[in-house]
């Protein structure tokens, strides 16, 4: 098995164990804002990237920098203490992973789906609201978006529903073309 398909495995087991605990004390909300919230620190903070996947920081150093941002995020109990379990197990280079999981988990619970958007460039609220529109026309079904802005992709988006790709970036429309030219 490969290391990205055995991390996803385990992202999906953390994601669960998490979710069950999180409807039992009912705090789905405040457990999903916390990993959106945590997420997107993640993604915008350099150095925090930095500290949840570099394994030169120790377990004690990671666990006591993500309780005190967590402490100062105001972030449930709950995920206070399932991210120093985290942090515990060195599996803090998962966070992401856990929390896309998780957003699956509570769109299915809910009756929602849950997209997954690579764009390259920041999306506006307008561009936010008509993909929403056209996904929920597609699948009947209110989607919960998770928008990661990756700009390798030059220009375009990459939209993930469950196991159907779209993939409209001119990255790949470049790499499909490279392939047709080749081959001519």
């Amino acid at each position: 098995m490969a290391a990205s398909a055995a991390s996803s495995l385990a992202a999906d087991r953390y994601a669960q164990a998490l979710f069950e605990l999180a409807n039992e004390e009912n705090g789905l909300d405040a457990v999903a804002a916390d990993l959106a919230e945590l997420s997107g620190m993640i993604a915008a903070n350099a150095d925090l990237a930095r500290l949840v996947a570099s394994p030169t920081f120790s377990r004690a150093q990671q666990g006591a920098a993500m309780a005190e941002i967590l402490r100062v995020a105001g972030a449930a109990p709950l995920t206070q203490k399932f991210i120093g379990l985290v942090a515990e197990n060195r599996r803090l280079f998962m966070l992401p992973q856990i929390g896309r999981a998780f957003a699956r988990l509570l769109a299915a619970h809910r009756g929602e789906i849950a997209a997954d958007v690579k764009s390259a460039h920041a999306l506006s609220d307008a561009q936010l609201a008509d993909l929403k529109a056209t996904l929920k026309a597609a699948y009947g079904k209110e989607p919960q978006l998770s928008v990661t802005v990756d700009p390798s992709l030059i220009a375009g988006l990459v939209v993930q529903v469950g196991s159907k790709m779209i993939d409209s970036s001119l990255k790949t429309k470049l790499a499909n073309l490279k392939t047709v030219l080749t081959e001519a």
